[in-house]
C-alpha cells in the first residue's frame, strides 16, 4: 500500500507539472486557424547543375522540410509547384521578412578552381564537383592569429574528393565560394588529407556573427541546389477563430457524453476512469506544450481520436474486472486479474496504432505528420492514464476488501457466482484462484 500511496503523489506533482506548462507556455496554432507566411521559392541552375530534375527537386523539398520543422513540430507546408518551384506555408508568422529569417538562407557551398582570367583580368572559376552536400559538420573556430574561421570537415565521399582536389590544386588557389560570394581563396602548398578544411574569410576576416550565421546555415543543410524566393506574402486564417470556438465546444460535448456514458454503464469505476482521462488530458497538451507541437483541425482530430482510445482500454479492463467479480474472485484479485488480462490487447492495439504513426510520420507529408504525430503521443499517454493512473486510483479506493456492493460495479448480486477463495495465504497474492 505504501508504494500506492507514493505513485498516487506522483501522479498528482506530475499533474501539477503539466498544468504550470499549459499556463505558461503559449499554445501554437496551425496556418489554417492563425495565417502565417506564404513564401515560393525557385531553384536555380549552376555550373554543377545545368537543368533541374524531378529528383533534384525531391531533394530540395526534403532540405528545406528538414529546416521548417526544426520550428516546431508543426503544420508547415512545403509543396512542388511546376517543375522548379516549392510553396511554403509557416503558420503564424505574418511578417514574411521573419518568415525568411525563420526559413534561413539557401546555403550553397562550393570549391572551385581557376579557370583563367576574364577581359579585365580578373580570375575566373570553374565548379569542381566539391559542395555543401559533402559537407558532415561545420563550427566557428578561431586562427593562429584569433580571427574567426569557419571549420569544415566532409563526410568519406567528401573527404576522398578534396583530398584529390588539394592534390591537383598544388601551387594554386581553391576559392571558396558561400551562396555564390567568394569568401576566401587559399593557396594550396601541399595535398590535404583528412577531409578537414578552413574558411578564413577573406583579409578582414569574419566577424563572430557572420561566421556563427554561416555555421548555422550549413549545419541546417546545404541545398542540392541554389533557391530564390520569387515571392512572398501574409495569408488570412482559413478558419479562423470561429473553428477554433466550434471545435473546442464539440470536443467538450464528445469528452462530456464518454464520461456520461462510462459513469451510468460502469458505476464507481467509471467515474475513477472520467478522473484519469481529465488527468490524461492535461498530460497530453502539455506534452504539446513542450514539444512544441503545431495544432491544427488535423492535429486536433488526432487527439481526440486518441481521447476514445483511451477510453476503449478502460472499457476492455473493466469489462474483464466484472468477468472476474461474477466468477466469484475477491475484489482485489478481480482488479488485478482484469488488469492483466486487458493488457495484452491494449498493448497489441496501440502498438499498432503506434506503427501506423510511424509510417505515416516518415511517410506522409506535413498535414499528415502533424496528425500522426499528435496521434501517438495521445496513443502512449493513453496507455499511462489507463494502466497506472486507472489502476492506482482502483487500489487506493478498494483496497483488498471484499464487494459488498456490487452495484458499485453494475453489477447484481445474483450475477455473483461462487469460487475457491486462498485462505491459506495473503489475497495479493491470489490470481485466479491459484496460489503463486
Amino acid at each position: 500500500m505504501k508504494n500506492k500511496i507514493i505513485l498516487f503523489w506522483a501522479i498528482v506533482l506530475i499533474v501539477i507539472i503539466s498544468i504550470a506548462v499549459i499556463w505558461k507556455k503559449p499554445t501554437s496554432l496551425g496556418l489554417d486557424l492563425v495565417g502565417g507566411s506564404r513564401l515560393m521559392l525557385e531553384a536555380q541552375t549552376s555550373e554543377a547543375v545545368k537543368k533541374i530534375t524531378p529528383e533534384i527537386m525531391d531533394s530540395l523539398q526534403y532540405a528545406i522540410e528538414n529546416r521548417v520543422n526544426a520550428l516546431g513540430v508543426g503544420e508547415t507546408v512545403v509543396q512542388k509547384v511546376g517543375e522548379n518551384r516549392l510553396l511554403i506555408e509557416i503558420p503564424n508568422i505574418s511578417d514574411t521578412a521573419k518568415a525568411k529569417e525563420f526559413l534561413g538562407e539557401t546555403a550553397e557551398l562550393e570549391f572551385k578552381e581557376p579557370a583563367g582570367t576574364d577581359a579585365n583580368g580578373e580570375p575566373q572559376w570553374k565548379t569542381t564537383g566539391l559542395t555543401g552536400k559533402d559537407l558532415k559538420k561545420s563550427s566557428v573556430a578561431t586562427s593562429q592569429t584569433g580571427e574567426w574561421i569557419v571549420s569544415l570537415e566532409f563526410n568519406p565521399e567528401g573527404a576522398k574528393k578534396f583530398g584529390a582536389l588539394t592534390r591537383r590544386l598544388v601551387g594554386q588557389p581553391m576559392a571558396i565560394f558561400f551562396n555564390g560570394k567568394l569568401q576566401s581563396a587559399p593557396r594550396i602548398n601541399e595535398e590535404i588529407t583528412g577531409g578537414n578544411a578552413q574558411i578564413t574569410g577573406g583579409g578582414d576576416g569574419f566577424e563572430y556573427k557572420q561566421a556563427k550565421e554561416m555555421v548555422d546555415l550549413l549545419n541546417a543543410g546545404a541545398l542540392p541546389v541554389g533557391a530564390q524566393i520569387i515571392e512572398e506574402n501574409s495569408i488570412g486564417p482559413t478558419l479562423g477563430a470561429d473553428s477554433i470556438q466550434k471545435s473546442k465546444f464539440a470536443g467538450l460535448i464528445g469528452l462530456s457524453l464518454v464520461m456520461i456514458f462510462m459513469i451510468l454503464y460502469y458505476r464507481l469505476p467509471g467515474v475513477i476512469a472520467c478522473v484519469a482521462l481529465c488527468i490524461y488530458s492535461v498530460i497530453v497538451f502539455a506534452i504539446f506544450k513542450i514539444i512544441p507541437v503545431t495544432l491544427t483541425l488535423a492535429g486536433i482530430a488526432g487527439f481526440i481520436l486518441s481521447i476514445g482510445m483511451a477510453v476503449d482500454a478502460n472499457i476492455l479492463i473493466f469489462e474483464r474486472t466484472k468477468e472476474e467479480l461474477k466468477a466469484g474472485r475477491s475484489l482485489f484479485t478481480a482488479i488485478n486479474s482484469g488488469f492483466d488480462r486487458a493488457f495484452t490487447s491494449i498493448f497489441d492495439s496501440n502498438m499498432t496504432t503506434i506503427i501506423t504513426c510511424v509510417i505515416l510520420y516518415v511517410l506522409g507529408t506535413s498535414i499528415v505528420k502533424g496528425f500522426a504525430l499528435t496521434l501517438a503521443i495521445g496513443v502512449l499517454v493513453s496507455m499511462f492514464s489507463a494502466i497506472t493512473v486507472t489502476k492506482n486510483f482502483m487500489h487506493l479506493m478498494f483496497g483488498t476488501g471484499e464487494l459488498k456492493h456490487p452495484a458499485l460495479f453494475g453489477l447484481k448480486q445474483s450475477d455473483i457466482q461462487n469460487a475457491f477463495v486462498a485462505t491459506e495465504t495473503k489475497k495479493e497474492k491470489a490470481k485466479f484462484g491459484v496460489l503463486d
